[in-house]
């Protein structure tokens, strides 16, 4: 028998309050049901690596960026969707690694950049053949037009939060 446990719930919210309309949970829980999964499932080889949470994030941004693979604190904070204060964690870490330097920016002396290391450098290239193979594995069972259906229902969702997000009339909460 399939276990679906989110198809449960939904049917014991529609049992228990059929005044309301749980059908949401079958996206949202599945998404949230799978967010665990996937960290599980894509966690491994940053686990073997000695590499925290978000420090591979921290790698990858950097090595994208192209030589001379350096970014301000700033640049990693929105590249990387975090704040400066969890940007300076990780590049403490991965400093202490020899992954990465910190030096004074050439544009002005006042600000620092973030640069990946030769060893730095090495290891994000290995990382990520094996992060990138992963999800290949994860996402084998799609054929393309399921692939590019999903790809274009999860932007559109990431859509809708961003401008629920933006409050009435498209302003920012902070503007």
């Amino acid at each position: 028998m399939d276990d679906d446990r989110i198809a449960d719930i939904v049917g014991q919210w529609g049992r228990e309050r059929p005044d309301l309309d749980p059908t949401p949970l079958l996206i949202i829980g599945r998404i949230q049901q799978l967010a665990a999964a996937l960290d599980t499932a894509l966690r491994p080889p940053f686990a073997a690596a000695d590499l925290g949470n978000g420090d591979f994030d921290v790698l990858a941004a950097l090595r994208r960026e192209g030589e001379p693979y350096t970014l301000t604190p700033g640049q990693l904070s929105q590249r990387m969707l975090v704040t400066t204060g969890a940007v300076t964690k990780r590049v403490d870490r991965l400093i202490a690694r020899g992954l990465v330097s910190r030096a004074v920016s050439t544009a002005d002396a006042r600000g620092r950049v973030v640069g990946l290391t030769p060893a730095g450098v090495a290891l994000t290239d290995r990382l990520i053949e094996e992060h990138l193979a992963n999800e290949a594995a994860i996402l084998r069972g799609l054929t393309d037009s399921d692939r590019k259906a999903l790809e274009r229902l999860l932007a559109a969702i990431d859509r809708n939060l961003a401008s629920q997000d933006r409050g009435p009339e498209g302003a920012s909460p902070t503007d």
